[in-house]
């Protein structure tokens, strides 16, 4: 790995050249070339890469100048934008929220399958979502325990609109934390005289829980947008001091394809709307199969933010991916990724190791050879960065201190993580509502839920008993002043 951000970006820089270098385009002088390049990454080493970039950036201008105007690409490596060695870490206590986060995901899934064995009145087809949730436990994760304000005599609070096929998973950390009853996830879609729960985000019929309504045909984004500017108006005005709220948007990559999704992207860039952060959950998957078989959804997504002015950081691979790349001087594994198509990431996340290794790292001996030592369980577990809770808050932290645009995050992750073959990047997902006793089992081990065998018929929730460390550090993390569940029920979400 390189020992700073300087030399990481020069690594990178001499990555991207070779594999110029070796399509043999229309390359004339390729030593010329090479000069260029060995002098820009000097310049990355010695003065950084802000100097690096100014400079660039002049050249462009003087290109101009000169009538060359060659074509701008939006889209940077299909790699984190941010280097490791650059990342914010986390202050919190990792694997007690981990811990935490498999409680959670209990729960959530229980409620969902519970809800379909209890109304069989209904079909036994009540819907809810457990795949959706599993996908980004740990950007919620992030932003509940870290990141987000409650209403208090300094602070207005911050703005949350949630994914809506999520819901089950707020629910669960909010009985965890004390907020709803058994009773109420047991009537998960029954909310008749108010003792259930809405399948969705809807402050009408949760009038004390949400804050916003969501899955609205993309409606939720762009509202945000305009309650992000309303919020610069009101302090621009003096009306009220709106400088430290955020406005956090957590949409599907799917849903990027409703019209109004993106329908505002441009007046945000416009206005500076630096208290605007979108948050999409790019698990490559809608209901019923990929979201770009043949494409890259979040190169497409990239392109459209950067091209309209925000800033843009790709969240893509986990921690263990770190040392593969630090490894990859002649670019051959960014290459790999950047040439797989979505339609076959979803395949490799729907078989195993063995798999991986053969589809994914065969493509190119030198990727082939990066893992010889490595066995398949080692390359399966080389995650998606959406499950990696240092690089979530590393790139939520990174947006939160940005200025003077909007951010969109970009965060790669599996559908349905966790669920084992039942679910796990397979293309019925989405609609998985029913699991059976054999893959509720599975999904306990999996992540280590401490009820035995003989309870397993019953589906039981899980809750720690409050002097644990775990409902310790919730209670403290809720009580804390960036907490939006800090607030007053009426203002949770």
């Amino acid at each position: 790995m390189a020992a700073n951000p300087n030399e990481a970006g020069a690594d990178n820089l001499t990555a991207a050249a070779n594999d110029a270098l070796d399509k043999n385009t229309l390359d004339k002088d390729t030593q010329e070339t090479r000069e260029w390049m060995d002098a820009l990454s000097a310049v990355i080493e010695s003065e950084g890469p802000e100097r690096a970039h100014f400079l660039l950036e002049q050249l462009l201008e003087h290109a101009r100048q000169k009538s060359i105007d060659m074509p701008f690409s939006a889209n940077t490596g299909y790699v984190n934008t941010i280097e490791a060695d650059q990342e914010e870490r986390s202050p919190g206590n990792l694997e007690i929220e981990e811990r935490l986060r498999a409680y959670m995901r209990w729960n959530a899934m229980a409620m969902v399958v519970k809800a379909n064995r209890l109304h069989p009145a209904d079909g036994g087809d009540l819907g809810g979502h457990i795949g959706s949730f599993a996908s980004l436990a740990s950007m919620f994760g992030a932003g509940f325990n870290h990141f987000w304000h409650a209403e208090s005599e300094n602070h207005g609070g911050d703005c949350l609109y949630i994914q809506g096929h999520v819901s089950p998973g707020v629910y669960a950390r909010a009985y965890l934390e004390g907020r709803l009853s058994e009773e109420q996830l047991l009537n998960f879609r029954q909310e008749v005289d108010g003792k259930g729960l809405s399948s969705y985000p809807h402050p009408k019929l949760m009038p004390e829980f949400w804050q916003f309504p969501t899955v609205s045909m993309g409606l939720g984004p762009l509202m945000a947008i305009y309650q992000a500017r309303f919020l610069k108006y009101l302090h621009a005005r003096g009306i009220a001091n709106t400088e430290n709220r955020k406005v956090w948007v957590f949409c599907g990559d799917g849903e990027m394809d409703e019209v109004e999704s993106m329908g505002a992207i441009g007046l945000a860039a416009r206005e500076k709307l630096d208290n605007l952060v979108f948050v999409i959950n790019c698990n490559l998957q809608r209901l019923d199969g990929p979201v770009r078989g043949n494409g890259k959804i979040v190169q497409e997504l990239e392109g459209e933010f950067r091209g309209a002015g925000w800033n843009v950081i790709k969240l893509l691979w986990g921690s263990n991916w770190d040392p593969l790349l630090a490894r990859d001087k002649d670019g051959a594994l960014r290459k790999v990724m950047m040439d797989t198509l979505d339609g076959d990431y979803q395949a490799m996340k729907a078989n195993d190791g063995a798999y991986v290794r053969k589809h994914f790292f065969g493509q190119n001996p030198k990727t082939l050879e990066m893992v010889a030592k490595m066995s398949d369980d080692d390359i399966w577990n080389l995650h998606r960065g959406g499950h990696d809770s240092q690089k979530v808050y590393a790139a939520f932290h990174s947006a939160v201190n940005h200025t003077g645009q909007p951010t969109v995050l970009l965060i790669k992750t599996v559908k349905g993580f966790g669920m084992g073959k039942i679910g796990e990047g397979k293309n019925t997902v989405h609609q998985t509502k029913k699991l059976t006793d054999e893959d509720i089992k599975i999904f306990r081990d999996r992540f280590n839920i401490p009820i035995p065998d003989s309870q397993l018929a019953d589906l039981p929730f899980y809750k720690p008993a409050e002097d644990t460390p775990e409902m310790r550090y919730l209670h403290e993390r809720r009580k804390a002043s960036r907490r939006l569940l800090a607030t007053p029920p009426h203002q949770g979400g």
